[in-house]
């Protein structure tokens, strides 16, 4: 019997056998995941009579680990033959709602906040989470240093290193445990605690483990600002926003957790020198290099000294004070109501729980749903329990699933139409059907018809999924056979609100227009992120939109809202080629990097009929995609472009992108099939007996410097590039 995909290769990751031998873990046929419209949490059956009234699912099997029972495919000699073994194993996974899961990990700064929230909130944490949250972070600790860096496959630093060995602390590692010793190393060797950024400051001293006078200034007054202010924060970007508005309004009261012998002990190792001889106030700006993505500028610390040196010590008024508190407290609840406490994402989540705790009271309704809220972030697999980025991928997932199929040619095969209609039904419950309570309030863009990223409950607009959704949505239900689930009304909604986010520019951000200046840059200070105070224009989510808009427009009312639309993408795909560089290239902000902009910069551009044989642009973007092809055929690219700006090759082909150039390739329009066929042999020739990928390197990024995971593309970027290559050049046997 085939078993489900093999040990992830991404990251730093200790031996298999020291996870078996050294750490204590759950018994993982016992965890199970409840997906509820969307809603994803992980349960462990701690009785036989559970554990017979609820079976173990393959998908469960898959995400953990262990052998799924499915058989081995016959051998595909076709790309088609190939795409079909990847829909049979991957229609496997689909969960009851008609939605995919999966861990969307990477990160390793999330778990710190949440486990800390834990702590100070006096919140129980079961044996199973905290074995397993151990054994996540051991698994993912570096090898060679003993450190944890931002992410998995990042190097150690002390963002990554402190929080980490603090919450595997609070969890009950002991200091006297080897790989805790070789972590406090590394920790001593970056300078300690001290040269921390910004939020492990924050947390740190929350946590009574650092004193307040080492975190800047993040004063809630700022909240106060008219909204004409060129600084007021309804200009930043939405997650710098929800970060910290419930940051200030904690620093402003003040809260501290009491000492315990444990976080007694912690100010001890934490540091080089003894706690009582350090001069807290004297490191607010100290960092390590390992740390300094985004160095402080002269500008920020000058106001950060005229913050904590003049303003706040003699001229903040309690009255001020009392107010940005009070008002700072009114938005968290907007947000909390807005997302049923499911917050935007797990940075803002544990801060918007340690605030209710501090407002409301530890038996209070909000601190009992934050409680139950937190959850939807943990994610099971078989090296333990991680934090997701978000709630999951839901939607995005399932309707990049969904045109995988359709553009393979696949949606009408009577076998997979279940699946499809299921996948239908997920996208039509989980669109957004109302807008924000005080929209304007809370400063919330339009969400109505809109999609989010993950769930409806979360209900933020985004450009791109909105726009993935509604092209799925668009196409499946124009197909025979397929119910029509969401109404033209509904459609129309989603326009409306696509045409209310294109910036002055021509192109599209994320979750809002850009509100604010670049010079707001100058603020940043987060320290290991670029690009976060305000929206940018994205080449991903320009494209999206242009995609949605021109489907629309063709293929389903022509009439509605023409000169508009019309416009907006003239001026989006003017953006477009302004935003390409001089090699042809596009620099991506989710995905690695310049291949995944790449890849929907040319469907966009085919979309309005540019490509290869009429777009000298488009052909100067299919040759860079082709003087970079590897020996085998395929194509990979380093995460390291995404940091440093610069194309970096991975030093190994990767599935995933290879599929996402043939994918470019195939949609300009290139006419030589070799180079194309080359790479998709090398895509058949990785795939396994039950019609699965193997895990690569990691896949996606945020703010330049994190990276994330989508283990999802791995079968959905093959199943759409190996059926259009089909469509395009015939079912070829492929040798």
């Amino acid at each position: 019997m085939a078993k489900c995909r093999g040990k992830q290769s991404n990251g730093h990751l200790v031996n298999e056998k020291d996870l078996q031998t050294e750490n204590p873990r759950t018994d993982p046929t016992r965890w199970r995941l409840l997906d509820e419209r969307g809603r994803q949490t992980w349960h462990y059956l701690q009785s036989d009579e559970k554990l017979k009234q609820w079976p173990q699912s393959i998908a469960d099997r898959y995400f953990l680990n262990l052998p799924t029972g499915l058989p081995s495919l016959p051998k595909p000699c076709t790309p088609l033959d190939s795409a079909q073994n990847a829909i049979s194993y991957f229609s496997q996974l689909q969960l009851p709602p008609g939605n995919w899961g999966c861990e969307y990990g990477g990160p390793l700064f999330l778990l710190p906040g949440l486990v800390i929230a834990w702590y100070v909130t006096k919140t129980p944490v079961p044996e199973h989470i905290s074995i397993e949250i151990r054994r996540y972070l051991f698994a993912r600790q570096n090898p060679v240093d003993g450190g944890w860096g931002l992410h998995i496959e990042g190097e150690s630093s002390v963002f990554g290193t402190a929080m980490n060995y603090v919450i595997l602390r609070l969890l009950g590692a002991s200091e006297e445990d080897g790989r805790i010793v070789k972590a406090r190393g590394k920790l001593h060797q970056l300078g300690g605690a001290v040269n921390g950024p910004h939020w492990a400051k924050f947390w740190l001293s929350v946590l009574g483990c650092m004193e307040p006078e080492a975190v800047n200034p993040v004063p809630p007054d700022l909240w106060l600002l008219p909204d004409w202010v060129p600084i007021a924060p309804w200009r930043w970007w939405i997650h710098i926003r929800q970060v910290y508005l419930p940051m200030s309004y904690i620093v402003s009261r003040g809260f501290r957790f009491p000492l315990t012998p444990l976080t007694r002990q912690l100010r001890e190792e934490l540091y080089t020198q003894p706690y009582s001889s350090i001069n807290f106030a004297s490191h607010r700006n100290s960092i390590s290099p390992a740390d300094n993505y985004h160095p402080k500028s002269m500008f920020l610390n000058v106001v950060n000294r005229l913050l904590v040196d003049v303003w706040q010590p003699y001229l903040r008024p309690n009255y001020i004070r009392r107010r940005a508190e009070e008002w700072t407290w009114d938005l968290i609840m907007h947000e909390n109501e807005n997302t049923d406490f499911s917050s935007l994402a797990p940075v803002n989540g544990p801060m918007n729980f340690l605030a209710s705790y501090i407002h409301d009271g530890p038996d209070s309704y909000s601190v009992e749903r934050h409680r139950q809220r937190m959850h939807d972030f943990l994610w099971v697999k078989d090296e333990g329990m991680l934090m997701n980025g978000t709630n999951g991928v839901q939607t995005w997932d399932t309707a990049l699933l969904v045109q995988a199929v359709v553009a393979a040619g696949l949606a009408e095969a009577p076998q997979w139409r279940p699946m499809l209609t299921k996948a239908l039904e997920f996208l039509d419950d989980q669109q957004i059907r109302e807008n924000c309570r005080e929209q304007e309030v809370c400063y919330r863009q339009r969400r109505k018809g809109a999609w989010a990223f993950s769930t409806r409950e979360q209900g933020y607009t985004v450009s791109d999924c909105t726009s993935e959704a509604l092209k799925s949505v668009l196409l499946l239900q124009r197909l025979p056979g397929f119910p029509k689930l969401v109404s033209d009304e509904r459609i129309k909604d989603a326009i409306d609100t696509l045409l209310t986010m294109q910036n002055a520019s021509g192109g599209f951000a994320s979750y809002e227009p850009i509100r604010g200046s670049q010079y707001l840059e100058y603020l940043n200070a987060a320290e290991v992120f670029g690009r976060i105070m305000i929206e940018y224009d994205y080449p991903e989510c320009t494209t999206a939109v242009v995609t949605a808009l021109s489907l629309f427009s063709r293929h389903h009312d022509p009439s509605y809202r023409k000169a508009e639309i019309e416009k907006t993408i003239s001026r989006a795909v003017a953006w477009i080629m302004k935003d390409q560089r001089k090699d042809g290239s596009w620099y991506g902000s989710w995905g690695i990097c310049f291949t995944y902009a790449g890849m929907f910069a040319l469907e966009s551009l085919a979309s309005v009929g540019r490509n290869y044989s009429n777009d000298p642009r488009v052909a100067l973007a299919c040759q860079f995609f082709l003087d970079r092809q590897m020996a085998d055929g395929g194509w990979g690219e380093s995460y390291k472009s995404c940091t440093d700006g610069v194309y970096t090759p991975h030093e190994k082909s990767q599935v995933v992108q290879t599929c996402w150039i043939i994918i470019a390739l195939l949609e300009a329009g290139y006419p030589d099939r070799e180079p194309i066929e080359k790479a998709v042999r090398m895509v058949m020739g990785r795939q396994m007996e039950d019609g699965s990928w193997k895990q690569e390197a990691i896949e996606g990024v945020f703010n330049k410097s994190c990276m994330i995971s989508y283990p999802n593309y791995k079968f959905i970027f093959p199943i759409k590039a190996l059926g259009m290559f089909a469509k395009r050049f015939g079912d070829l046997k492929i040798q």
